[in-house]
């Protein structure tokens, strides 16, 4: 029981050790002040919205696995899915220890999972607003527009729900800008919430057919499919090109290398197809790369 609201379902995953909770659900919120997720240590809440109403969902590390407790109608729903968004069904074990630092940070890093997030409409969003703006621009107007428009969520903590494809189709060109997003943003969010039904069903597709329903949306370019196959659908291979960082980081982590473009990152991620993102997600790990909320410049050159 959670602050005298005792939930109305719960499971409790086994987990196969070593299994890092912490860093496997690091970027799971939209920034430290996301209102629609909350992460503590050995601890996440999520609100969201499933096909037969609106949910709460907790997972916390306990001693017998990970612990799923849920309020709401939604609560059947989102605890099938619990096991994804912790990481459960990832196998990091595909990418083995391959020679080299890789294999190093392969070894320090093998209680990392990639969660697979049942909310794919709502991850697609929060990439689609970082579409050449900086990430602190873009959880701004997350939240500005969670904040006047997002329902509060069943049960603690006090969460508000994030938007449904019909807040962002309610949305005017004033709302827009008022929240700080151009046209263009505004233009790809709509036609996500147009196809949010293709969208949410790509948690149950294999990847390349995942990609192709996420690149059908207009204005969803490479970068935007790469970064939510990987950090929404825990796609192992996906890699996000058009970004205005990786290329250099992965550069200089991997061959020493300043200036690499996305031919050169693809060139130096070649022996590890299958797994690149998986190695991308170690090299964040280790501080070796950064993640959009690590720097106050665009990420993304997405048109």
């Amino acid at each position: 029981m959670i602050g005298g609201a005792p939930p109305d379902g719960q499971r409790t995953f086994p987990v196969r050790r070593p299994y890092d909770f912490d860093e496997s659900l690091r970027f799971l919120p939209f920034g430290p002040y996301d209102p629609t997720c909350r992460r503590d240590p050995r601890r996440l809440w999520e609100a969201g919205l499933t096909p037969v109403g609106p949910v709460t969902l907790q997972l916390a590390l306990a001693a017998d696995g990970v612990q799923a407790r849920a309020w709401g109608p939604g609560v059947a729903w989102a605890l099938e899915r619990a096991d994804a968004l912790a990481g459960l069904r990832d196998d990091p074990a595909g990418l083995g220890e391959p020679p080299g630092p890789i294999g190093t940070m392969a070894r320090r890093g093998r209680g990392i999972r990639l969660p697979r997030n049942p909310w794919v409409f709502h991850g697609l969003t929060k990439y689609v607003l970082q579409q050449r703006v900086t990430f602190r621009d873009a959880a701004r107007a997350h939240r500005r527009l969670v904040r006047r428009l997002g329902a509060a969520a069943p049960g603690p903590p006090g969460l508000l729900l994030p938007l449904a494809p019909s807040d962002w189709l309610g949305l005017d060109e004033g709302d827009f800008r008022r929240a700080g997003i151009d046209g263009q943003r505004a233009r790809t969010l709509r036609a996500a919430a147009r196809a949010a039904r293709r969208v949410g069903a790509t948690f149950d597709l294999e990847p390349a057919a995942a990609r192709a329903v996420l690149r059908s949306v207009p204005g969803c370019g490479p970068w935007t499919v790469g970064i939510t196959m990987g950090f929404v659908l825990g796609d192992p291979d996906a890699v996000p090109v058009g970004d205005l960082h990786l290329p250099h980081e992965v550069g200089w982590a991997l061959a020493g290398e300043p200036g690499a473009d996305d031919a050169r990152m693809l060139e130096l991620l070649e022996p590890y197809r299958g797994q690149r993102f998986r190695v991308l997600r170690l090299l964040l790990a280790a501080g070796r790369v950064m993640h959009s909320r690590d720097t106050r410049l665009p990420v993304s050159r997405e048109t």
